[in-house]
């Protein structure tokens, strides 16, 4: 009955200590394409090792789950994690870590239909800004609407749209232009929206665990961080920053009170600054020990049966 104590405790430990060492590094914001995989290993390990020591926990107490489970496996494997021996411990923490595998679930739904319900609306103020014409297909890619504010964003969906204001228009023009499209695109190619659907379920359902707030916070920083360097490597980097100041100084953003947007000035500091990227194989070998986190709770469950084999 140890394994299912072990991998609760490697959940903790990733809960803790991954999110420091993440926020300690330096290297996130010259890279937030692997920042991005790197969180997303995290809180993946973190899942796994919560779904693990159910699985194994609920096999403890349990005979029905026990025999599905490890039907058919040899006896040495079954002995080799001495479900037999569980203590009385073990069906409350199934079915609490069962009951927090469902309301993630149910977080997750609701964050799903918000988002549609916010499409929804979306489009229908966008079809009341933009009527189509006579003939005019709707779900166009780009719709361009009448406004007195430069502002530009997407709506995500089956067929993502680019909504730009005429004043953006106005005020953009050129490759500066084009290097605001190309971020919202970049947004739209990769669908950020997942990622930000996801990381508010956790956030929302679990608020006592800071590795999901974390991880919330970092997926909207890191997605427009991506997004801006996707634009940056096509029209120059000063040229991304030049479109930031001018779509979003009308917000008062570059001001000394603080905003909402208040990360718009590090996004355009960090696109001036034009630190370098970091080697290949350094993004190599950072990726690859990324995917070794969610790999971990896997070889500790599965270490013992498979010792018991040889």
């Amino acid at each position: 009955m140890t394994v299912p104590v072990a991998l609760l405790l490697l959940g903790i430990l990733t809960s803790v200590a991954a999110p420091r060492l993440l926020g300690r590094a330096d290297w996130p914001d010259r890279e937030p394409v692997v920042a991005l995989w790197a969180w997303q290993c995290v809180v993946a390990a973190v899942l796994l090792c919560c779904a693990l020591s159910m699985t194994l926990s609920a096999a403890a107490a349990w005979q029905e789950v026990r025999g599905h489970l490890f039907g058919g496996a040899p006896h040495g494997v079954v002995e080799a994690y001495a479900l037999g021996a569980a203590g009385p411990w073990a069906a409350p923490t199934a079915v609490a870590l069962a009951c927090g595998g469902l309301w993630t679930l149910t977080m997750l739904a609701g964050e799903v239909l918000r988002a549609r319900r916010r499409r929804r609306a979306g489009r229908a103020e966008l079809l009341r800004r933009a009527p189509l014409l006579q003939g005019e297909e709707p779900g166009g890619r780009l719709v361009v609407v009448e406004a007195d504010h430069p502002d530009a964003h997407w709506l995500p969906g089956a067929t993502p749209q680019l909504v730009v204001t005429t004043a953006a228009l106005r005020r953009l023009k050129g490759s500066r232009l084009d290097a605001l499209l190309a971020h919202e695109q970049d947004h739209a190619r990769f669908r950020h929206d997942w990622l930000l659907h996801c990381s508010a379920a956790l956030a929302g359902g679990f608020p006592q665990v800071p590795v999901f707030a974390a991880f919330r916070n970092e997926m909207h920083r890191l997605v427009e961080l991506a997004a801006d360097d996707t634009a940056s490597r096509r029209f120059g980097r000063v040229t991304t920053a030049l479109a930031l100041v001018d779509l979003n100084e009308h917000r008062g953003v570059f001001g000394p009170s603080p905003t909402p947007e208040a990360q718009l000035p590090h996004r355009v500091n960090r696109l001036l600054a034009a630190r370098t990227r970091l080697p290949a194989p350094q993004r190599l070998r950072l990726t690859a020990t990324a995917a070794l986190v969610p790999a971990l709770p896997v070889l500790v469950a599965f270490v013992p049966g498979l010792r018991a084999l040889h």
